[in-house]
């Protein structure tokens, strides 16, 4: 399925777009779109989605008392485009941006980048978001080595002076650009953002490896994607598909919101339970928190553990953390791990090494809203945080077939 999940990829451009991918595909595998603001009729056996904000989306299939859970996050490190972004320098026009998330500057520079996101227009009978690409290649031009010596030896990037994409000569606004998308509309605002324009592609000498923007997260929110699509659970198995885990989760689309928690209790109120019984099915439950890690690097293979080594084209990798950035801990691991045996699906540990600093996932966010079982897991991965990310080809199967091993997994 690698390939269906790199053309995914490619098309989804932020997370406004990949949340309208995700929706098309679960609306081809009959699964039915329901509404927030929407009385539910939730039925045994339903196939069900929502969204938030056009950038979250809670997918499930209904099935008994337990919840069998995948989480995962559709933004990745980008530059977003700010209001009154065009300015005139040198006779070039370019785009005041601000970076979101801590994405590594230097791997946008010099690189194909284009535009998109949403615009808000005003209509007669309200605002009205559009999703939008802005149909033009962008770049982030280096300084020459002559204007900067230092450059090899490591230089620090702003990103307000240093980061500024150049759009064209003359000028151009946001507003004109996507006058046309706007159906003759006024534009009040938008939500735009840099994105690499740049295909996914194989690499290596069997073609093992795989390059694409975006794969923090999306390998985990496609994979979870695939996986509910062709899951025949007995639990009920869910979806959740999350914002802004970049950075830290407390919006309204986040795993820190009360998104997952609200559908999960309107889910066992339509099936006729009371809270208790809620309580008692969320005690029954458990979360898969799917978010990438970092594969031994092969320039510095110093920077991992000594011991837990961890590769690309090994397979799922569980996560671990003493102070619970991850919150694996040795029952979710072990659960998970028989999960994965009982499939053949290939495993690994992952630990930090123990004078470096371990990054945060959205599970332990999560947890705070859903107090239940959980553990994190991810594929091996190099460049975290790049424009252009890299991982295996073959490692992806393995999480699809893992995810729906546990989705269908009983008495977790």
């Amino acid at each position: 399925m690698v390939n269906r999940l790199l053309k995914d990829i490619q098309r989804s451009y932020t997370p406004f777009h990949a949340v309208d991918v995700a929706a098309k595909y679960l609306d081809e595998a009959g699964f039915t779109r329901i509404r927030e603001d929407e009385a539910w009729s939730v039925k045994q056996g339903g196939k069900y989605y929502v969204t938030k904000n056009d950038t979250a989306c809670v997918a499930f299939v209904v099935g008994g008392q337990p919840f069998n859970i995948v989480a995962a996050h559709t933004d990745s490190p980008c530059f977003k485009i700010k209001a009154k972004a065009s300015t005139t320098v040198a006779q070039f026009c370019k785009l005041n941006v601000e970076g979101y998330g801590g994405g590594i500057y230097s791997t946008w520079l010099d690189r194909k980048l284009g535009i998109a996101g949403r615009i808000i227009v005003k209509t007669e009978k309200g605002v009205k978001p559009i999703l939008v690409e802005g149909g033009i290649t962008v770049m982030i031009p280096n300084l020459a080595i002559h204007l900067n010596r230092g450059v090899n030896e490591g230089v620090a990037i702003n990103p307000q002076r240093d980061m500024s994409p150049v759009i064209a000569g003359g000028s151009l606004t946001m507003e004109e650009l996507f006058a046309s998308q706007a159906g003759g509309n006024k534009i009040l605002d938008y939500d735009l953002f840099l994105y690499v324009k740049e295909e996914p592609y194989f690499f290596g000498a069997d073609n093992s490896l795989i390059a694409s923007s975006r794969l923090d997260d999306l390998e985990g929110a496609f994979g979870g994607l695939y996986a509910i699509a062709q899951a025949k659970p007995t639990s009920t198995a869910v979806l959740a598909l999350f914002d802004n885990e970049e950075v830290g989760s407390a919006t309204k689309q986040g795993a820190g919101s009360t998104f997952l928690a609200d559908t999960l209790r309107r889910i066992s109120l339509n099936l006729g339970r009371s809270e208790e019984q809620h309580i008692m099915a969320l005690a029954q439950s458990m979360m898969v928190s799917m978010d990438n890690a970092h594969g031994k690097h092969p320039n510095r293979p110093d920077l991992s553990d000594p011991t837990n080594e961890i590769v690309l084209g090994g397979g799922i990798v569980i996560k671990h953390h003493a102070n619970q950035h991850y919150t694996t801990d040795g029952l979710s691991s072990a659960i998970i791990k028989s999960v994965f045996e009982g499939a053949g699906v290939k495993y690994q540990d992952f630990y930090m090494r123990s004078d470096l600093r371990c990054g945060g996932t959205l599970g332990a966010i999560s947890s705070s809203q859903v107090s239940i079982n959980s553990v994190d897991i991810g594929l091996a991965q190099w460049a975290m945080h790049s424009a252009v990310e890299s991982a295996s080809a073959g490692d992806f199967d393995q999480l699809v077939n893992g995810l729906t091993a546990f989705y269908n997994a009983t008495d977790l």
